[in-house]
């Protein structure tokens, strides 16, 4: 570099010579948008923020809210969904993703690291034309957004989940869950998972159609987690299916309580991932420690609901879920169904595992529905092959 140019360098960014400890000291004193926006500084700036080895340093983003289903009187047929702020709408957010073109009807399926998957239909023009059905996966705290073709299955199929990870790479994937109905000894009907078909945005398309020789039972839409590469669902037979980017897929047994109810649930926080098992006498949460042994998950809290709830709410032992885990902090979410007149309401509640406490949140209505899908704010530009 010529004398001249070096000046200007130095003159143009007076950080040139700090060293890069120092730098990352510096940038960690800023609020996470804030940091966001550093990444655009210089390409030095950009490497140090995304780097592992400095990502405890760094401010992180935190839970916002919650996406919901809603029900009956007053639902909104092309957006049936609500967004409940956690954190005091410190992140602006149009929670009807009115920035996304407009169609007959917008699903939310999932929400992973700030991204939403949706799949969206839009009205046929001819008596003769289904319509047009696709995916989208859009960022609502940038408002961009990119396309996702349907598959064969897709008309048939009303479950998906995404898994991104912004710090390991800006590219994500669509898991499609294609279900085949079995039925049971007992002559009801269960949806298992044959096959999933895999989306690469870095491939730009459907790179897997991984068929399973052992379908197993995953609840439609409920809980999941992607972490280090790999997509967790919750199944109904005391296991927890793990399906990695590729297609390989392995089921990890579970522990149980005597009286549970409901399947258990997987949530990702603190760099763990966490599993949840609620009856209606108690509350445990497991960490999983070594997803290749056996015997690798690890009892972090058991509390009994008298503990967590008191009298108040006798009467929705059989009522309540963990709905999520805080990113950072030792918190679980949940939701109580009790009875308020002659209607059931869902109230919403933090549990802080530390000090034991338990803090109301809000009151989500009688409509509300699973899955509620926690929303952590991504300012960084991703999707910028997107709209």
């Amino acid at each position: 570099m010529a004398t001249g140019s070096m000046e200007a360098a130095l003159t143009s960014d007076p950080t040139i010579k700090l060293p890069d400890d120092l730098l990352v000291e510096i940038i960690s004193r800023v609020p996470y948008k804030s940091t966001c926006c550093c990444k655009c500084v210089s390409t030095r700036w950009r490497d140090l923020i995304s780097h592992p080895d400095h990502r405890e340093k760094l401010p992180g983003s935190t839970l916002a809210g919650f996406f919901y289903k809603t029900c009956g009187i007053g639902r909104n047929p092309r957006f049936p969904h609500v967004y409940q702020s956690v954190s005091g709408n410190w992140c602006p957010l149009d929670a009807s993703l009115s920035f996304l073109p407009e169609c007959e009807e917008l699903d939310i399926l999932d929400c992973c690291s700030g991204l939403l998957l949706c799949r969206r239909w839009t009205a046929p023009k001819a008596w003769d034309d289904p319509g047009t059905l696709e995916y989208v996966v859009c960022n609502p705290a940038t408002e961009r957004w990119v396309s996702v073709p349907a598959t064969e299955y897709s008309w048939f199929l009303n479950d998906a989940r995404l898994g991104f990870d912004p710090a390991v790479s800006s590219h994500f994937h669509v898991f499609e869950l294609v279900t085949a109905v079995a039925l049971n000894l007992n002559n009801k009907y269960d949806y298992r998972i044959e096959e999933v078909g895999i989306y690469s945005s870095k491939a730009g398309g459907w790179t897997h159609q991984i068929v399973w020789d052992d379908p197993t039972e995953i609840l439609c839409l409920s809980g999941g987690a992607f972490f280090d590469g790999v997509l967790y669902l919750r199944s109904d037979s005391n296991t927890v299916a793990a399906i990695d980017v590729q297609g390989n897929y392995r089921i990890i047994p579970v522990p149980t309580s005597p009286d549970a109810r409901g399947v258990p649930n997987v949530y990702v926080s603190r760099g763990q991932l966490y599993l949840t098992d609620h009856g209606s006498s108690e509350l445990s949460i497991w960490v999983l420690e070594d997803s290749i042994s056996e015997n690798c998950w690890t009892l972090k809290l058991k509390v009994s609901y008298l503990q967590l709830f008191g009298v108040e709410y006798s009467s929705a032992r059989e009522h309540y879920g963990v709905i999520s885990a805080h990113p950072e902090d030792n918190v679980i979410f949940i939701i109580v169904e009790s009875a308020s007149g002659i209607f059931w309401q869902m109230k919403l509640f933090s549990y802080e595992m530390d000090s034991k406490e338990l803090r109301f949140v809000c009151d989500l209505g009688r409509n509300s529905r699973c899955p509620y899908l926690s929303y952590v704010p991504l300012f960084s530009e991703s999707l910028t092959d997107g709209h």
